[in-house]
């Protein structure tokens, strides 16, 4: 799943940490979900997504694997 996290990171200019700290997961946690090697749950996606003040539509892009 593709995200831009990590645009929208630095349009805050915040870091990983400050995300984690904000929706209540580790560092680790944003950084795999960064470089796609995690999916989040619902649950985070919408708490990131809150964060922002945007849609997980705006944040999310599901990958087609046809």
């Amino acid at each position: 799943m593709k995200n831009t996290i990590k645009v929208e990171r630095a349009k805050m200019n915040i870091t990983q940490s400050d995300l984690a700290e904000a929706v209540k997961v580790s560092k680790q946690t944003i950084h795999s979900i960064e470089s796609a090697r995690f999916v989040p749950s619902t649950v985070l996606s919408l708490k990131i997504a809150r964060f922002f003040n945007t849609t997980v539509e705006a944040i999310f892009e599901l990958e087609e694997t046809d």
